[in-house]
């Protein structure tokens, strides 16, 4: 890729970022947001974007990052290197270990409990540091495909919106990214050299998500925007905001 190639890279990231915070009113004065570092290219560039906005004077908020290990699970990631990545941005890391007994009477899949405790321990980080906001790296990829997944399994229209405000906790969630295509963020990612995990899920390519992006995949080559008419057919329904 030459420079020129990766300076119009990451202007037009920087731009479907600002547009998601402004369309979305995402970032406010005074928030303090908490970003859920998972280790992967879509969290570093969430919270390498998020970083740079804070420097910004308006608005003025501040941002922390969380790291979760689910100890019986078998995949790594350098928590050096992230320790290292968020200190060169000037945000300060907050790692947390915990798990979850996939076997304890429950039907739900690995992924589902997985991500389950996950999140019941980035609210708590949240609400103990007294966070009022939760980013998580999803991109438009992401809420096209679970948009998908809900039709076909749900039998209804809807998706992760770009803002979720909690009613039993007073805590939004954000996505920051939702304008962001994933090979934008891949490509970046390269350009950026982030480290990659030592060691990915072992039911990364065993769930639901992965066949749906198949999906997707053929859709496109019949018609190339497919995706952003999914998109804004859920901008229009008004399923985007929560």
């Amino acid at each position: 890729m030459t420079d020129a190639e990766k300076h119009k890279l990451e202007q037009r990231i920087l731009k479907r970022f600002h547009k998601a915070l402004s369309a979305y009113s995402l970032i406010e004065d005074n928030d303090k947001v908490l970003v859920a570092l998972s280790g992967g290219k879509d969290s570093l560039c969430l919270l390498e974007l998020l970083a740079r906005r804070m420097r910004i004077q308006r608005p003025l908020f501040k941002v922390e990052a969380i790291h979760i290990r689910m100890e019986n699970i078998h995949y790594e990631t350098d928590t050096a290197y992230l320790q290292n990545f968020c200190s060169g941005l000037g945000v300060p890391l907050h790692i947390v270990t915990t798990r979850f007994d996939a076997y304890a009477g429950t039907k739900k899949p690995a992924c589902f409990l997985c991500s389950w405790y996950r999140r019941k321990e980035i609210f708590n980080k949240a609400q103990e540091l007294g966070c009022n906001k939760i980013a998580l790296g999803h991109h438009l990829d992401d809420i096209v495909q679970t948009a998908l997944m809900n039709v076909f399994s749900q039998g209804h229209f809807s998706t992760m919106p770009a803002r979720l405000t909690m009613r039993k906790m007073p805590l939004t969630i954000i996505r920051p990214l939702c304008l962001e295509t994933e090979a934008d963020i891949q490509a970046l990612a390269e350009i950026r050299q982030y480290e990659k995990q030592l060691k990915t899920c072992p039911y990364e390519k065993a769930s639901s998500r992965a066949d749906i992006k198949l999906m997707l995949a053929e859709a496109e080559k019949i018609n190339p925007d497919a995706k952003y008419s999914i998109m804004n057919a859920l901008n229009a329904e008004g399923k985007l905001v929560e």
